[in-house]
């Protein structure tokens, strides 16, 4: 990140990252298992003890701590205090089943960081994290969010219900100009992929008959 950007091009630049690494939402919901109830999430969100968010505390440091040696993504973006904000409550969701309890349903190890980088790179660029802190809905949105990318579906409720909940919070697709640079950005990418895709297996053909 260069010291001459402004914060709205760190977080463009953090919401077209996650474009590439959070892959297609149809295919996060296909593969949920049940979980924890959108309370337990939303109430221990409140819960993030001070130190997390102390902003002289190093993420990479504390990722290390709580995820070992799983990447995150957001770590690039972390200079700017929403999308490291956003990062600390994520890593405190998933340090608090260590530190002060599991949830109804433990958490999946495998998607932590997908998770925490939902939080920072797709969530925390279009919300101020703080005011997942100070309102009902914006924490609500956030439990959502770090369930389905946690790989999980909130307690009591079937794919379709936690889809229509998630969407009518939706923060990213409210806001026009975003949402559709964001998919704009999605479509490239995805025609990058299959060109690569094409080309890689006509060069595999091409070798196959020589």
């Amino acid at each position: 990140m260069a010291d001459d950007d402004t914060s709205e091009e760190v977080l463009a630049r953090a919401l077209l990252t996650w474009a590439d690494r959070g892959g297609e939402t149809d295919a996060a919901w296909s593969g949920v298992v049940e979980g924890p109830a959108i309370d337990e999430i939303a109430a221990r969100l409140t819960s993030a003890p001070r130190p997390f968010l102390d902003e002289r505390v190093s993420i990479a440091a504390l990722t290390g701590d709580v995820l070992g040696t799983q990447p995150l993504a957001c770590l690039a973006f972390v200079g700017e205090r929403r999308v490291r904000t956003a990062a600390a409550l994520g890593l405190w969701l998933v340090a608090s089943e260590s530190l002060v309890g599991s949830f109804s349903v433990p958490l999946r190890a495998d998607r932590s960081a997908l998770a925490v980088d939902a939080l920072a790179l797709r969530l925390g660029t279009v919300v101020d994290p703080l005011e997942w802190l100070s309102d009902d809905e914006r924490r609500e949105e956030a439990a959502r969010t770090f369930l389905l990318w946690g790989g999980m579906l909130p307690a009591g409720e079937d794919v379709a219900t936690a889809r229509a909940l998630l969407a009518a919070r939706d923060s990213l697709q409210r806001n026009r100009a975003l949402a559709e640079a964001f998919e704009e950005h999605r479509h490239r990418a995805d025609v990058a992929r299959r060109l690569a895709d094409a080309r890689a297996r006509e060069a595999a053909a091409r070798y196959s008959t020589e």
